[in-house]
């Protein structure tokens, strides 16, 4: 016979439970988590999360893209500005496909989302149901984590293991497929934990105090020392750490293109971008360099060219939280795992207060090379048609490289990355490693919610705006104001720069016609407008800039202009091209 206290408490421990059906697990999950915007396109499968979502759009709240891929794109752009998870929501089926492209550009790029699929119900699986798809194995290769729930019981763990491997180590997308029973089926919730521990997961490795000192010994006995960073500093809030550490060193530093923001454009030992359209100096004094020091980077084959012959004259320090990527590519000498948060305040504590000015001299002669043969004609030509790298001169100018910049992939993506000026971090988003025609628009728009406070500009070619240009929808229907700037050159320009360079001019489909752009914003009902000429340039910035709400301007540039310099494939990049 129970004791009357011993009642009393098991009646205490049953007030906390409620009967909610698995969808109310869902985005109770989210709000314990602190999501406050979801996008998404609802659908059959995952009808049951939507119809729930309706009592929570007080606590939640839902952007309704026009396109899945513009779902999955909003979520990466979001996750870049705020630096938290974003979160997709998507149906079955080509739903659950439509997200294959975003899965594949955050997980190459390193970006936390937790995407959640509605599933066919768990009887009908594997019958070919109507759009019933096994997301689970076509997703695997392209999500850091996936998982398919049939019981609703398992949805508040299950999540909460999505999170903490979404965003822990280094981050990447999770997929969670939830059949249409497990979202319908009620049953007993006690209440949200967070996730704090996997056991056969191991977010950062275990710092290694040896390897900081071989490291900081290496630093202090160079002469020619290197510093090249990547998204890594961002992702592990560690830009005040990083910093700290090459001014301690006097170390010259060179950013990936995801890794640009992580250091002020104007800082004097920021040399500049590296990679295939990157800056001179650093590309070439790459192989001359006599240490060279990797901060959460992954030596993509866009920034070393022929692995044969990259660096080959260096010893090679690498500060990464994925072990993985020591030694994938470039054979390390002193190999630093752990989150540089951590490591880089170790190794600066060790690392000697020195000024390296004659080998900082060198990075700026190959500066004022670039600047004669390259960049004056670019930033001031000195023909009446407009060149991307004044529009993006003239833009810095009226932004004082304070805006968010989003940018696209092509000509426009590399002439922006080789020219914004970024003063806050977080500032430039961009598909680095898939290179993904159609990521800023979409971009953009989570860009702007997920930082509502700055200025987004989706910097946007007139190939990538035509593959999400449905997003004008979302803008529209959203009100929220993001500037939209597309440099118009008729042509698909990437593809045809390589076709003119390598190919004998054999243009082969890169004509690309647009719609009237101005007529198709206004359709949205969005402001815009067209310019060719240069002295509407500034204006029309200005003009954008000022508007209150989103505004698109389409400016018409050079047809034929080439991005340079140049690494050709093949190439080592001590063999870049000024011309």
């Amino acid at each position: 016979m129970e004791t009357l206290e011993i009642k009393e408490k098991k009646e205490a421990a049953t007030k906390d439970i409620q009967n909610i059906s698995g969808s109310q697990a869902v985005l109770e999950a989210l709000i314990a988590e602190g999501v406050d915007t979801i996008f998404g396109y609802p659908g059959g499968a995952i009808m049951p999360i939507y119809d729930a979502l309706y009592d929570y759009h007080d606590k939640l709240k839902h952007i309704l893209v026009r396109h899945e891929q513009g779902g999955i794109h909003a979520g990466q752009g979001y996750a870049r500005s705020s630096g938290k998870v974003g979160v997709v929501f998507a149906t079955s089926g080509p739903g659950a496909t439509n997200l294959v492209t975003g899965l594949a550009d955050a997980m190459i790029d390193s970006t936390p989302l937790v995407c959640i699929t509605g599933q066919v119900f768990a009887h009908l699986l594997g019958t070919d149901a109507f759009q019933e798809v096994d997301v689970i194995n076509i997703t695997t290769p392209v999500t850091k984590w996936n998982y398919q729930i049939t019981d609703a019981t398992e949805i508040p763990s299950v999540l909460a293991k999505a999170f903490y491997i979404a965003g822990t180590g280094r981050p990447g997308p999770v997929l969670i497929d939830i059949t249409k029973n497990a979202q319908l089926q009620k049953f007993d919730y006690e209440g949200y934990v967070p996730c704090t521990h996997i056991r056969s997961y191991r977010p950062k490795p275990i710092i290694r105090k040896e390897y900081i000192e071989k490291a900081a010994q290496l630093i202090n006995d160079a002469k020619k020392p290197f510093v090249i960073f990547g998204q890594g500093v961002i992702l592990g809030k560690a830009e005040e750490e990083f910093k700290a550490f090459i001014e301690k060193g006097g170390l010259p530093s060179a950013c990936t293109v995801l890794g640009l923001s992580a250091l002020p454009t104007d800082h004097p030992l920021h040399v500049g971008m590296l990679g295939m359209h990157g800056n001179y100096g650093p590309n070439v004094l790459t192989n001359e360099c006599d240490v060279l020091i990797a901060v959460g980077m992954r030596f993509d084959d866009r920034v070393t060219g022929r692995l044969d012959k990259y660096a080959k004259q260096a010893k090679v320090v690498h500060l990464d939280i994925d072990p993985a990527e020591i030694d994938k590519n470039v054979k390390t000498t002193v190999p630093v795992w752990g989150d540089c948060k951590e490591t880089l305040p170790m190794l600066t504590h060790l690392v000697l207060q020195k000024k390296h000015t004659d080998w900082l001299n060198k990075f700026n002669e190959y500066r004022q090379e670039e600047i004669d043969v390259v960049i004056t004609d670019e930033l001031n030509p000195k023909t009446d048609i407009l060149t991307m790298g004044e529009v993006i001169k003239n833009l810095n100018e009226l932004t004082n490289g304070d805006a968010i910049i989003v940018t696209d992939v092509g000509q426009h993506q590399m002439v922006a990355c080789r020219y914004a000026k970024f003063n806050q971090t977080k500032s430039n988003i961009t598909s680095g490693g898939a290179g993904t025609m159609g990521f800023s628009m979409p971009a953009a728009i989570g860009a702007k919610f997920g930082a509502p406070e700055r200025t987004v500009v989706a910097i946007i070619g007139d190939g990538g705006v035509q593959m999400t240009l449905q997003e004008l929808g979302t803008i529209m229907q959203t009100g929220i104001d993001v500037k939209i700037l597309i440099l118009n050159n008729e042509f698909l320009g990437m593809v045809r720069q390589w076709q003119q360079l390598f190919h004998d001019k054999r243009y082969s489909f890169v004509d690309i016609e647009s719609p009237d752009y101005v007529k198709l914003a206004n359709a949205y009902r969005i402001e815009a407008q067209k310019i060719s000429e240069r002295k509407d340039l500034k204006a029309a910035l200005k003009t954008m800039l000022d508007h209150k709400g989103s505004y698109l301007l389409e400016v018409m540039v050079g047809k034929e202009n080439n991005v340079f310099p140049m690494v050709p494939q093949g190439c080592s990049v001590a063999e870049i091209r000024l011309k």
